[in-house]
């Protein structure tokens, strides 16, 4: 017969109540709320709200620039993070809180900077502007700004992970003959996957519900530069409640099962 053995501080049951009881009112207790309140409409009047086209085309733009700017922040936090774990170098401590910026930074306060930066009369999109393409007001301009405000999530993510893999399993590995990339490949990135899997689903999630870095830079013009967010404020604007719990209620639902899916795949690869 086994023994349960005891944790040093004990309280398992009200430690258990209270994280139930937070969870229910920060999590649960709102979430139903939305499902409830999109119970006023019926099963068509929710089909067609959630199928309009331009519905439609923010979901497409929502989830594709926050995917485009998770993958991206995937190759570049990681290349951040090698950098700040595996070298030591005057700047450093400057690199560690201009990654952590973002965090601290109103989000509306990096929208309105991008948009002077990246706007066709701004510095930067006026030289793309006379390399004939845009950055403002256009999906890649959102991505920017998603790029920008997840990135942390990636870095913070990866770091610790790769500050615990010794640097003689590398060397070791070059001496028995592995090339750089073989190092990369059978060393590197089966130990970082599950923390870059993290990394990213935690900056896709983000990225999906950013609103105020990127109304500013994305034009906000329907069918081409909408992002869901926003189109639950027009609707609200429009007192149009049950429409935007509708709204947020596909959105809650396609993030869900994307991130449930990424879950699975991280799991799995931990287990392999």
């Amino acid at each position: 017969m086994s023994r349960r053995t005891s944790p040093v501080i004990p309280g398992f049951g009200l430690t258990l109540g209270y994280t139930l009881v937070y969870l229910s009112l920060l999590v649960l207790i709102p979430l139903g709320a939305l499902f409830l309140k999109t119970t006023e409409l019926s099963w068509a009047q929710f089909i067609a709200i959630v199928s309009a086209p331009r519905v439609l085309a923010a979901l497409k733009l929502s989830f594709g620039t926050a995917f485009a700017a998770a993958v991206l922040n995937g190759i570049i936090g990681t290349l951040l993070a090698w950098v700040l774990v595996r070298y030591r170098f005057p700047g450093r401590k400057i690199i560690e809180a201009m990654i952590d910026l973002p965090f601290a930074l109103p989000t509306a306060v990096a929208g309105i900077a991008l948009t002077a930066l990246y706007a066709p009369n701004g510095p930067i999109g006026q030289f793309a502007t006379d390399l004939g393409f845009k950055i403002a007001y256009t999906p890649l301009g959102i991505t920017l700004a998603l790029t920008f405000v997840t990135l942390p999530f990636v870095v913070r993510t990866i770091q610790p992970v790769l500050a615990d893999i010794p640097r003689e399993v590398e060397e070791a590995a070059a001496c028995l003959g592995a090339r750089p990339l073989q190092v990369v490949r059978h060393v590197l990135l089966p130990a970082l996957l599950p923390a870059w899997l993290t990394g990213f689903a935690l900056a896709f999630a983000r990225g999906v519900g950013e609103y105020g870095s990127v109304i500013f830079i994305a034009g906000n013009m329907p069918m081409k530069t909408e992002i869901l967010p926003l189109l639950i404020m027009v609707k609200l604007d429009q007192y149009d409640y049950a429409g935007a719990t509708a709204i947020g209620v596909l959105m809650l639902v396609v993030s869900f099962v994307l991130l449930l899916f990424i879950n699975l795949l991280q799991r799995r690869i931990a287990h392999s």
